[in-house]
């Protein structure tokens, strides 16, 4: 199907090689995913969103705001088409406000399914909806969700609230499509819902049955001599602290980023600070829980469970 990319960090940085420069990087996929690209990157907080529905590989446009953009958040997505025809409203990312949004996967039976969940999407929501396909009505879903719990131009979003606000949009569509695929090379008419969602402050990301990948640390990081961010962490695994630089992908890019799996119906979130939380497909979080009870933290051997006593968290302003 599609192929997503996700970053975060605490400097501005160019997303050059991944995007460009790897042995498979995002534009060398573009030949099988060829019905357009599109990437976000914020400047000053605000989303720029460049598509197009040519090629990546092919397309000068795409190595020119590769080249440029520099940002502390890039959401970028090759689109394989399951859904709605090639045109530019049916082309990832999809905008609104300061929120972006990008789907690797499918909705089963979409188009009878469609006008049930047009419905459940709020008024002042769905009339932005342009396109045809299942990825914009999954996006204005979320945001109805999490609407619900917090003002969409809120900028101190908790990670519980986000976090709950998917698996409730998640359970919705799931109720009338039916769950998720697990398998990556299932069906493609099944339904999978793995996508990244950030406004530049927090960046959620869901593995639906399609593999998605996270990196908080590199191996060896070839800027070490003149980062003002370096520090001995960003070459090991984080424990406890966060991260300098977060990377979601939906595979692994070679390099210098080390990559753990997220596990099917996992939901991964970077607050503000990137202090990343992970959560279980099946971990607690009621829907009307402020915070779940306990938070899964990345640790040196994959997650660690730590409580949280803040239900009303908001995180820390983030250190300049």
């Amino acid at each position: 199907m599609c192929r997503l990319f996700g970053f975060r960090s605490r400097v501005e940085s160019r997303v050059h090689k991944s995007l460009i420069s790897a042995d498979n990087a995002l534009i060398q996929q573009s030949d099988r995913h060829p019905d357009g690209w599109g990437v976000a990157y914020f400047v000053d907080g605000a989303p720029h969103v460049i598509k197009s529905t040519d090629a990546a590989g092919s397309d000068q446009l795409f190595h020119r705001v590769s080249g440029v953009a520099t940002s502390d958040t890039v959401l970028a997505h090759l689109r394989k088409a399951t859904q709605g025809g090639l045109t530019i409203v049916n082309t990832h990312p999809f905008q609104y406000g300061r929120w972006v949004f990008a789907h690797n996967g499918n909705v089963a039976n979409f188009a009878a399914l469609r006008p049930a969940l047009l419905a459940r999407i709020a008024p002042d929501l769905r009339r932005y909806i342009l396109g045809r396909g299942d990825s914009e009505v999954l996006f204005y879903s979320l945001l109805t969700r999490l609407q619900q719990r917090t003002s969409l131009g809120a900028t101190d979003i908790a990670s519980s609230d986000l976090a709950a606000a998917a698996r409730e949009a998640i359970a919705d569509l799931c109720g009338l499509a039916g769950p998720s695929h697990p398998d990556d090379s299932g069906p493609p008419d099944r339904t999978y819902l793995t996508f990244l969602l950030t406004n530049g402050e927090v960046m959620l990301a869901h593995q639906g049955g399609k593999s998605l990948f996270v990196s908080t640390h590199k191996t060896v990081c070839s800027e070490r001599a003149n980062c003002p961010e370096y520090r001995p962490s960003c070459e090991a695994p984080v424990q406890g602290e966060a991260p300098s630089h977060l990377l979601f992908s939906s595979e692994p890019l070679q390099g210098e980023n080390a990559w753990d799996a997220l596990e099917f119906g996992e939901i991964a979130v970077a607050d503000r600070d990137l202090q990343l939380i992970r959560v279980p497909a099946h971990a607690d979080l009621a829907p009307n829980e402020r915070a779940p009870r306990r938070l899964h933290v990345v640790g040196s051997r994959g997650i660690a469970s730590r409580p949280t006593d803040r239900p009303n968290h908001h995180p820390r302003q983030r250190s300049q």
